[in-house]
């Protein structure tokens, strides 16, 4: 069955008034893992649990997008889901997710951006509840208008990382280093929740896919011997 991201790229292009045509799509590429047929990384997916939830709230057509990490995220977090993000507008069930009694939800974003009575630095979780991790998948211009004018999300807990890592992630650019991509942040979250092996299973994840990626757009062989591939090799 197809995970969370994958369900909401399909809604989207089924309301689509025109295709949407990523760079390079020319070139057949898998289903499955969004790469180009002939680099193809699904053989190297993990296989992993995780007691964390996440939730990603994704801006319009990010779900389009072949490079999106949050499709990675749905890969390794069984447990996923998404919605798409309007600015007048909100999904009944994702008011119903937040408000499930079962998972105890963190807004994932910087601090200095929320009331510093709402942010909370660590991971801690009542008794019998799941972390819930609200990721906004979007530029980061786009997702300080999505924190700013998204109001169901007002009364939960914002939880500000304090990354001390450079992003990984080259297939866009930032002006700043330190902005890390959606699988990273989530990653991040996994290792504070102590999902340890999810969080190293995404990490490596995110790493493969990115490898595989650039090396279909430059036309050379993907690394199958680096760290990444070996770790998903053998551990997951």
């Amino acid at each position: 069955m197809p995970h969370a991201v994958a369900r909401l790229r399909e809604a989207r292009l089924e309301r689509s008034l025109k295709p949407f045509i990523a760079r390079g799509s020319r070139a057949p590429r898998c289903v499955r893992c969004r790469v180009r047929d002939s680099h193809c990384l699904c053989a190297w997916l993990p296989q992993v649990e995780a007691h964390s939830v996440v939730c990603l709230i994704m801006h319009d057509i990010e779900p389009l997008k072949p490079s999106n990490t949050g499709w990675l995220i749905a890969d390794v977090v069984a447990d996923t889901h998404a919605f798409g993000w309007q600015r007048t507008a909100v999904e009944p069930a994702l008011i119903e997710l937040l408000a499930d009694p079962q998972y105890q939800p963190f807004v994932v974003f910087p601090g200095e951006y929320a009331a510093p009575e709402r942010v909370v630095e660590t991971v801690q979780v009542d008794t019998g509840k799941r972390p819930l991790f609200i990721l906004l998948d979007a530029t980061w211009t786009e997702a300080r208008k999505m924190f700013r004018k998204s109001a169901y999300l007002n009364r939960l807990p914002v939880l500000s990382l304090q990354a001390e890592v450079l992003s990984r992630y080259r297939l866009r650019r930032s002006t700043r280093s330190e902005h890390l991509c959606t699988a990273e942040v989530a990653a991040l979250c996994l290792g504070l929740a102590g999902d340890v092996q999810a969080s190293t299973a995404l990490d490596a994840w995110l790493d493969v896919f990115t490898d595989h990626y650039l090396a279909a757009k430059h036309q050379r062989a993907p690394s199958l011997d680096d760290a990444a591939h070996r770790m998903l090799a053998a551990r997951f």
